[in-house]
């Protein structure tokens, strides 16, 4: 007679028939059962006990045909603690010792081996590649060889019923892109309450394959340490509102940085002696939030592109005016649902490679910019991942040296990062924050309009709708800053202010603008030749760089 192990228990096999006398039945995830002779046995709540050097169950075990249940929480593992238990069922139960010890056996043995078959399904799930079929492969590879590629895909974007924001969803797509690289980009949506910040978000985010992103509405503070070594790796992480994650930004912040992040905890093992067990999650990840707050989460603003929701009057009209169609049933939702299909499929055919920008060094940003290391790095990775994304366009080539692959950048990548980068650089370089200068270039068009720099508060905040304690907060910054001073000489109902800096903003857009090109004059020039290895002749670096000091002064 020999015993055989399979997912649902214990057989015997003999020479003359098979007859199952242990089974373990775990179709109810919650609650198994398990049958051993005229033993009868629950484990309410399963297995939940992941770790491989013990097992933690509560079992329910009772007699056939009577009702005398015990219940007790107990580690399978412990042999002392077994040992015990198994004298109290027997004079309770009136069984056997011996049978009931042989229960516990095949159950220990069922539940392990139900365990391992479960990590292993678990494992081949987190590995498991989407499969396109032949047609859905070479519709996304056409468009991904296609003539104006960030164009045609930004068409797409328009076909799945994103409206408006032009180049903000074209650039949080690029950044959501940018998980498959080894230096990701990050990005944070700013808005106000209400403003479309979250629906950016999730709009962008679902033309992400699903096994590529996860997302969160609230985190703990350890919660990301828990997950498996390599599951986060290259993955998108979306964050619904950064307000319901903040005990959880830290680790995050060196998620982003480092890419990788650990901590050692302490537990319990043989005999009760602690050991130290070392967590460690690898990355790269991409990470992209919203949030209302700006200067709340400083730390994180400086790691990642700030994207402000347009809140303009046009795009409350075009948004609304697609509400009604929508309602009135004449958008085609089929239609939408597919040009996300394709988008998605776009991210699954575009595979690792390593991208080279020749002209890197000629891409020197205004020194007006915030913190111009990391926005200086940012303003590369973007050149870099608009040339990943064109990756089907480009000649593969190899590194002599290591015989490694790579793509080249090209001046068109250049050309269309700086139309993207441009918003991103003024805001950065910009003292108000961003809901303060929309509030300041807004109320700067109503005073020229009426030919004045002076107004009150009651005229503002009757024109333009705002509360009083935000008008407070925004003269507040204004002031500090020296672009509004109160005017206590005019009498009126309520304060009085007048503006003292109008240009300033436009002044600062043409600089960068000028940065940009020179950025790109210099990278065209016909100076820039490179030798064999790459690299510039030093008289030829050296006059380009006067050049472009000259130019910047």
């Amino acid at each position: 007679m020999e015993n055989t192990l399979n997912s649902k228990g214990y057989t015997v096999q003999n020479s003359k028939k098979t007859q199952v006398v242990s089974t373990l039945n775990t179709d109810n995830k919650l609650n198994f059962f398990f049958n051993y002779e005229d033993l009868e046995i629950q484990i309410p709540g399963g297995l939940n006990d992941e770790r491989h050097d013990r097992m933690q169950v509560t079992v329910k075990i009772n007699k056939k045909d009577s009702y005398n249940p015990i219940r007790h929480s107990i580690n399978l593992f412990g042999n002392t603690e077994l040992e015990k238990f198994i004298i109290k069922v027997s004079h309770r139960l009136e069984i056997s010792d011996i049978t009931i010890r042989r229960a516990f056996i095949k159950l220990t043995d069922a539940l392990e081996s139900y365990r391992l078959e479960t990590q292993s399904q678990e494992a081949e799930e987190d590995t498991h590649d989407f499969e396109l079929t032949e047609e859905e492969h070479n519709e996304a590879e056409s468009l991904l060889k296609s003539d104006d590629l960030l164009t045609k895909t930004n068409n797409l974007i328009d076909a799945s019923g994103f409206i408006g924001e032009e180049t903000n969803r074209l650039l949080a797509y690029l950044i959501f892109t940018s998980r498959k690289m080894d230096n990701p980009l990050h990005c944070i949506i700013h808005g106000s309450s209400g403003s479309g910040k979250t629906h950016m978000l999730g709009k962008v985010a679902e033309f992400i394959p699903n096994e590529d992103k996860i997302e969160f509405t609230q985190l703990s503070a350890n919660a990301f340490y828990y997950f498996k070594q390599y599951q986060l790796k290259n993955k998108l992480i979306l964050i619904e509102d950064m307000d319901g994650a903040e005990d959880g930004l830290l680790p995050l912040r060196e998620l982003q940085t480092k890419k990788r992040i650990s901590k050692s905890i302490v537990h319990k093992g043989i005999g009760g002696i602690g050991k130290t067990k070392n967590l460690i999650v690898e990355g790269p990840v991409s990470v992209a939030g919203c949030t209302t707050k700006e200067s709340v989460y400083e730390d994180n603003s400086n790691r990642s592109f700030l994207l402000y929701v347009d809140e303009s009057e046009a795009q409350d009209n075009r948004i609304m005016a697609y509400q009604r169609k929508q309602s009135a049933g004449r958008i085609n939702v089929d239609t939408e649902l597919e040009a996300s299909k394709i988008l998605r499929n776009i991210q699954r055919i575009l595979r690792p490679v390593k991208v080279v920008n020749p002209y890197a060094e000629y891409l020197e940003l205004p020194r007006t910019v915030f913190k111009p290391r990391r926005t200086n790095m940012h303003y590369l990775q973007l050149i870099e991942v608009i040339t990943f994304y064109n990756q089907y366009q480009r000649e593969e080539k190899f590194d002599e040296s290591s015989g490694e692959a790579y793509i080249e950048t090209s001046l068109e990548d250049i050309k269309l990062a700086n139309t993207l980068i441009k918003d991103v650089l003024l805001r950065k370089s910009d003292r108000l924050n961003g809901a303060t200068r929309d509030y300041f270039e807004k109320l700067n068009e109503y005073l020229k309009e009426r030919n004045t720099s002076t107004y009150n508060n009651q005229e503002i905040r009757r024109e333009f709708r705002i509360k009083e304690t935000t008008l407070r907060r925004y003269h507040g910054l204004l002031e500090t800053e020296g672009y509004i001073k109160k005017r206590p000489d005019i009498k009126s109902i309520s304060d009085s202010y007048e503006v003292l800096i109008v240009d300033e903003f436009q002044d600062l857009e043409n600089t960068i603008d000028k940065a940009l090109k020179l950025c790109l004059d210099l990278a065209t020039s016909p100076q820039v030749r490179h030798s064999n290895n790459g690299e510039l002749k030093t008289q030829e670096t050296s006059k380009l760089t006067q050049t472009r000091h000259k130019s910047q002064n």
